[in-house]
């Protein structure tokens, strides 16, 4: 479980908190989204799980240890993170690089090859990358690559998942395929916590949305309650309508248009 309690985050050279007293939890088992506007203080959530933001109260806890006293290979051990944008230095194959996500558990005196190979192929399978293991990383497609980051995360081998913005620039085919991926993560007992702008998937796929507001949480709950029409509108400032998907019956947001006239 990953935990934020009273979490307030100022970045040096500005005048307000980023983030302004957050809490909430990423329960094991649970797929858990953080939405909201840019600016709202997503990417401020997981820069304060990573120790890249100073923290001016609150902690953010991993179970029942505080983060701020774990160094970055104790963490890395427990929790994996998929960053926004990663470019390697240079091409590696596939299974090379999905392989890198075992150096938390290895030591100049100690590394068991048996267990990274099998963590390193189950991840490779979980992620539905097998067919690509040996194809270089410059060569991959941007859901390929993003399925391989996520395959590397797995191989980590650690209770929770951290992802920021994972579905960017995919399509709707790797969108989805991505979603159920980590759904299924999700299902095997592992906390999932992932920032996304796609309401509309997460009211699909999330178990728990979490959407903040001018650095701090607007509402809580389950998709289904937190995806409430005149809440979103608030928030993102933009006039819309919330429906029912007719196929799965989500929630699902429509922004409308602004005209002379009025909304269309």
């Amino acid at each position: 479980m990953i935990r934020f309690e009273d979490t307030a985050v100022r970045y040096a050279g500005t005048d307000r908190d980023a983030l302004g007293g957050v809490s909430f939890e990423a329960a094991a088992g649970q797929l858990t989204a953080i939405a909201g506007p840019n600016g709202s203080g997503k990417t401020s959530c997981v820069r304060a799980l990573l120790g890249r933001a100073p923290l001016v109260r609150g902690r953010v806890s991993i179970g029942r240890d505080d983060r701020a006293g774990m160094d970055a290979r104790a963490f890395a051990r427990r929790v994996a993170v998929v960053t926004q944008r990663e470019e390697p230095a240079f091409p590696l194959a596939v299974r090379e690089y999905v392989a890198l996500g075992r150096h938390p558990h290895q030591t100049p005196w100690r590394s068991d090859a048996a267990r990274d190979a099998s963590a390193v192929s189950g991840a490779l399978a979980r992620a539905g990358i097998e067919a690509l293991a040996e194809r270089r990383t410059d060569t991959l497609s941007g859901g390929e690559w993003q399925r391989a980051r996520v395959a590397r995360a797995l191989a980590q081998d650690g209770e929770a998942l951290v992802l920021d913005e994972p579905s960017a620039f995919l399509d709707v085919a790797h969108e989805m395929a991505l979603f159920e991926l980590l759904a299924s993560i999700a299902a095997t007992g592992h906390a999932v916590l992932m920032v996304s702008h796609q309401l509309n998937l997460v009211a699909r796929f999330a178990d728990r949305l979490v959407l903040l507001d001018q650095g701090r949480v607007a509402a809580d709950g389950p998709p289904a309650q937190v995806m409430d029409g005149p809440t979103l509108e608030r928030v993102y400032n933009w006039p819309l309508v919330v429906t029912r998907d007719p196929a799965v019956g989500a929630p699902t947001l429509v922004p409308l248009r602004k005209r002379a006239g009025g909304p269309r």
